[in-house]
């Protein structure tokens, strides 16, 4: 089940709605719990019970750890808690691909395969690991006790609204709300507002940008023109980002709607000045939890010599990638941002700031842009001939493409870089920052919901499945 389908708007949102503003505070953790296994199991019936077995095991390692006087107890408490966890994600996610590379191995070698039937991912697992993960670190390492009912570690892992993309929500910055938490008129309104952006982004911007991505990206990089390459791959970049932020804008909308406040995962990304500022702005929570669970437990910047540091990102990102996906594209690309990082610390972003802020934010930009080639196309080998294609200068044409393309490309542009001026920022804050309301922004943003709303819901009846990119990962 998505968030952009005729049976989560029509039917599952309404009843979830309906039945947790009817029972009491004393059962409306419970209807999260259910309504999320409903939610989950709409997609993977069968997976959901392997989860709930792993949780159940999971939640009482981590309350035997919590208990556990013993230093070295705990740590091996701990390790049992995290080999549980990496074990699910490195079976479901990475198996195929480790044994599709040791058969190619194997079969050049031997001119033998080793007999494997593929596994199925289970939507949503890099997002689970990283939720568990957070769970027993931030258990151990003492920042918040471990919930007392096994029901509230569930809610956490899985409620609904963030469970399939995020955003990765730590456990110390959830478990105070799970318990105890606030609900007011205005977050209700507030959360509906910022669903509605979400849906309209997702619907009416990302996925009319997708259709001419998909067409140019799927096809033969030999048979396009540089124009049309260039047209791809900035489809897709805007695509990207407007897909992926629409579902975090519509599961900050509904946390809020039930009295939760998610963390914000993006921060007008494009218009970052260097690959550093990127990476701050980006998939915040992403970056946040590889820098406090991977990067400073290697030792971070603080090491001896400034190569292991280097060498420490470098790690980071390269697992970023991996965590992406079990490709070696994304491996690539993770490798490729990790060198831009370092080249920032080495020299890149002095060179920068020599420079206006429009050369700065585009040069970042038609970097961001390039990786994104290496991210989209899986082979290697025609990921490398589509980015020869989009500086073959023999092959420069003229392209005409659908009026509603451009309309929504230009949408797309202008609000991914509008906060580069003042009225521009000053629009963001009102539509993201403002959580309290006088009577006549009350009615505005009632309106401006209710027409966002009905639009997008339009397009949602009659279309067809609309997945969201990061589901896969």
């Amino acid at each position: 089940m998505v968030f952009s389908s005729s049976i989560f708007l029509f039917l599952f949102l309404p009843v979830f709605l309906l039945v947790y503003h009817l029972v009491t505070s004393a059962y409306k953790n419970l209807v999260i719990v259910l309504a999320s296994l409903v939610f989950y199991a709409w997609g993977a019936p069968l997976f959901v019970f392997f989860l709930l077995a792993l949780m159940s095991v999971d939640f009482y390692v981590v309350r035997s750890q919590y208990l556990c006087t013993t230093p070295r107890r705990k740590k091996i408490l701990l390790g049992v808690s995290v080999a549980l966890n990496l074990g699910a994600l490195a079976y479901f996610k990475y198996a195929n691909f480790f044994v599709e590379n040791l058969n190619g191995v194997t079969e050049s070698v031997f001119h033998h395969r080793i007999p494997w039937i593929d596994v199925a991912l289970p939507i949503g697992i890099s997002f689970y690991t990283f939720h568990a993960l957070s769970y027993s670190i931030d258990v151990y390492r003492g920042v918040h006790r471990p919930m007392e009912k096994l029901s509230e570690y569930i809610l956490y892992i899985l409620a609904f609204p963030q469970l399939i993309a995020g955003p990765i929500i730590r456990f110390n910055t959830m478990a105070d709300q799970i318990t105890s938490r606030k609900e007011t008129s205005d977050d209700k309104l507030f959360g509906f507002f910022r669903f509605s952006i979400g849906l309209a982004k997702k619907m009416l911007v990302a996925n009319s940008l997708g259709l001419q991505a998909d067409l140019i990206l799927n096809s033969n990089p030999a048979s396009l023109s540089t124009t049309a390459a260039w047209v791809g791959i900035v489809a897709y970049t805007f695509q990207l980002y407007f897909d992926f932020s629409a579902y975090t804008d519509m599961a900050l909308g509904l946390g809020k709607i039930i009295g939760f406040s998610f963390p914000e995962n993006f921060n007008s990304p494009y218009t970052a000045q260097n690959i550093t500022d990127f990476w701050r702005r980006w998939h915040i929570s992403l970056s946040r939890w590889m820098r406090d669970y991977l990067y400073i437990p290697l030792g971070g910047n603080r090491v001896k010599t400034k190569s292991r540091a280097y060498l420490n990102l470098w790690i980071v990102f390269l697992l970023s990638g991996l965590w992406h996906g079990a490709s070696w594209n994304f491996l690539i690309w993770g490798a490729y941002h990790g060198l831009f990082l370092i080249l920032d610390k080495l020299f890149l972003i002095q060179l920068l700031d020599k420079f206006p802020t429009f050369v700065r934010v585009a040069f970042t930009f038609f970097v961001v842009m390039i990786g994104w080639v290496f991210f989209r196309i899986e082979k290697f080998d025609e990921a490398l001939r589509y980015l020869c294609r989009l500086f073959d200068l023999s092959r420069i044409t003229v392209e005409y493409y659908n009026t509603s393309f451009y309309f929504f490309l230009f949408i797309a542009a202008s609000f991914s870089f509008i906060t580069l001026s003042k009225v521009g920022k000053a629009l963001e804050i009102w539509t993201y920052e403002i959580t309290s309301y006088n009577d006549k922004a009350f009615v505005l943003r009632c309106v401006m919901a209710f027409l966002l709303f009905v639009f997008s819901a339009s397009f949602v009846a009659s279309s067809g499945f609309n997945p969201f990119i990061y589901f896969r990962f």
